[in-house]
């Protein structure tokens, strides 16, 4: 079912910001929320998705490592996507998204997602208008595919004015250590930024449902996109999770008696836990 008030771009507020220091402390404290979440998500089984999308420079990179740095590699993965190579293109477009899904006790992070079909493919016109119409239904389908089969989905868009957008090129220019991210695609996609908020508009109609909505992130200040996005994280991966630390059986802890030169009170304390 689509959501009844889908987001708009024109909802965003691009004047919202957080001060430096309320910054740190709030990203420490979602980083630890982040660690428990994935405790619990390898101890239930739990599975999640995490879908970024935005306009280029809007931040989506920045988010990411900073969800990163609290996470174990071994069961967070991040999903850099760019044009399908030749196997793929010969193939349905969710096939190597299908192959990318994260097992139970897993979470992935999608840098770019199947929702290229309906923004890149229709504005570039690399796929028939009749096949990209056809990408809603099949993206409202495949999410809810993800989400009967116990995955959670949360979907994040960064939204940033032109002008913004503009000045972080310029810094991208003049910073050696970010010229990487600099392309002639940048540039170039600017001249369709009108096409490309018609797409973004249709798209967040179409596919923002109430199994797996959309959350619009303003990000012309990249602390508060941040913080404001790791939010929308936590709480959609937390709803419903028993995120208190899990206790230890009891042959574990007979080992650990019998191996490790520790107090019988501390064994008798973590056993009364698991009793």
């Amino acid at each position: 079912m689509l959501q009844k008030t889908p987001p708009s771009l024109s909802d965003a507020d691009l004047t919202r910001k957080i001060a430096k220091d309320k910054y740190q402390l709030k990203l420490f404290a979602l980083q630890q929320q982040l660690a428990r979440i994935q405790q619990a998500y390898l101890f239930h089984g739990h599975k999640a998705v995490i879908v970024f999308e935005g306009w280029d420079a809007a931040g989506k990179g920045g988010t990411i490592r900073r969800i990163s740095q609290a996470l174990d590699p071994r069961s967070f993965k991040v999903w850099p996507i760019g044009a399908p190579r030749n196997y793929y293109l010969n193939r349905h477009h969710l096939l190597r998204f299908w192959e990318r899904l994260p097992p139970a006790g897993a979470i992935s992070a999608f840098d770019r997602s199947w929702y290229g079909r309906v923004m890149v493919e229709r504005v570039e016109g690399f796929t028939p208008e009749s096949r990209w119409r056809q990408g809603y239904r099949e993206i409202n389908e495949f999410e809810r595919m993800l989400v009967d089969d116990g995955t959670r989905v949360v979907k994040l868009f960064f939204h940033i004015s032109p002008d913004e957008q503009m000045h972080r090129f310029e810094e991208r220019l003049r910073n050696p250590m970010k010229q990487w991210k600099l392309t002639y695609e940048d540039f170039r996609n600017r001249t369709k930024w009108h096409a490309y908020a018609e797409a973004i508009e249709e798209m967040f109609a179409k596919t923002s449902t109430d199994y797996a909505p959309w959350n619009l992130i303003p990000a012309n200040h990249k602390r508060y996109a941040r913080v404001t996005a790791m939010k929308k994280v936590v709480k959609a991966l937390s709803h419903g999770v028993d995120l208190d630390p899990q206790h230890l059986d009891g042959k574990t802890l007979d080992a650990a008696r019998q191996h490790l030169d520790v107090d019988q009170e501390l064994i008798d304390s973590l056993r009364a836990r698991t009793e």
